[in-house]
């Protein structure tokens, strides 16, 4: 009879698949529905079908889904196998590497002195090469140079003491004005001291304040010539310079040669900040002296207004900017000034650039079409 061979919907039907749980457990073989209880071919699915999906054999349980270890989290990311190294890191080494350290050490200084030594005939042809095609083209009237690297050139040469750098720096700004005369260059600002310079430890800012000075008295005393007579100015926060600095810096504007070849302005205690700032506050008084209204001050405070206070007065806006050392910065430097100027980072410290650096940044100015935003 149909009711007879027909087994029940629970013992015929597979278990059903949980949705909360990644296990498939089969039926055991105790619950396995007898032969004869088993449902007639008729009943049964045609073999063209597609058969259903294999099951594991009654006598053993499907392999369970794969699960995270207790305790711990499925990582979204491969990570490296307990009690194993991390993989190595790209991070820049705290420690120089032995190329650095032969370098700084003294057989790398003596090595660079030979290579200079041997080179210095092939340098010296390339240099008169390239000034001569330098001197072919316009050259910029106005060079200014962050002069940046005594310390650290010091350092890499060995000399515990930064003075050594500072000293070499102030023979090395004298000859670029020789290099700037040479080529019709007409002025010359150095940044020799900022602001935040005078931060420094006591026996350093007193180091500086001696070599300026002493530059600066060589200068003007004619102790140090140059290939042109020169005409001297110096700019920046006097009143927060050394003593014996500021005592320089006032008798230098006396020993100066005015309407010389070529203009040297010396940036000492500079900020471009301070040098903005001092500017505003003078045009404004200039104005409140002149009986503008209040109200009216705003349009009292013109380009042309605020330019009349700044410390380069006089003279004309850089066309070059040169820093050394590597840094890609301007650091405040002449910020109004500088909107038009052409800049060139030189990998050189101070005391190490050469003629030749000084020439190629020359060439890449002339290389450069100026066009002041028109």
């Amino acid at each position: 009879m149909a009711t007879a061979n027909k087994a029940p919907a629970s013992d015929a039907s597979p278990p059903a698949h949980s949705t909360t749980s990644p296990e498939i457990h089969p039926p055991p073989a105790s619950e396995a529905p007898p032969a004869s209880e088993a449902p007639p071919a008729s009943d049964r699915p045609p073999t063209s079908e597609v058969a259903p999906t294999p099951e594991a054999p009654s006598n053993s349980e499907a392999p369970p889904w794969p699960e995270a270890p207790p305790n711990s989290e499925a990582p979204s990311t491969p990570e490296a196998p307990p009690n194993s190294e991390a993989p190595p890191t790209f991070e820049t080494p705290t420690r120089p590497d032995f190329l650095a350290r032969l370098a700084a050490s003294e057989s790398g200084r003596i090595y660079r002195r030979l290579v200079d030594l041997a080179l210095a005939p092939a340098y010296a042809l390339y240099t008169r090469r390239l000034r001569a095609a330098v001197l072919a083209r316009p050259r910029p009237n106005h060079v200014a140079v962050i002069m940046d690297g005594n310390r650290r050139w010091a350092a890499a040469e060995g000399h515990a003491d930064p003075g050594v750098g500072h000293r070499a720096g102030a023979e090395k700004a004298l000859q670029l004005i020789d290099w700037c005369a040479e080529l019709g260059i007409g002025e010359v600002t150095l940044w020799a001291l900022s602001i935040e310079n005078l931060d420094r430890s006591t026996d350093e800012v007193a180091t500086i304040a001696d070599v300026a000075s002493d530059a600066i008295d060589a200068l003007s005393e004619g102790r140090r010539r140059t290939r042109v007579p020169v005409e001297l100015r110096i700019i920046g926060r006097r009143d927060l310079l050394p003593e014996g600095l500021s005592e320089t810096v006032e008798r230098s504007g006396a020993l100066s040669s005015a309407g010389a070849p070529i203009r040297v302005t010396i940036a000492l205690a500079y900020s471009g900040r301070d040098e903005l700032l001092e500017a505003f506050r003078a045009t404004v008084r200039d104005a409140v002296v002149a009986g503008v209204p209040p109200e009216q001050l705003p349009e009292a405070l013109t380009a042309d207004a605020l330019a009349a206070h700044l410390y380069t007065h006089g003279s004309s806006d850089p066309d070059l900017i040169i820093r050394t050392s590597g840094e890609l910065r301007l650091s405040g430097f002449l910020p109004w000034q500088s909107v038009y100027s052409e800049y060139h980072f030189a990998e050189a410290y101070w005391p190490a650039f050469r003629e030749i650096d000084f020439l190629r940044a020359i060439r890449t100015y002339q290389q450069r079409g100026r066009r002041f935003g028109r």
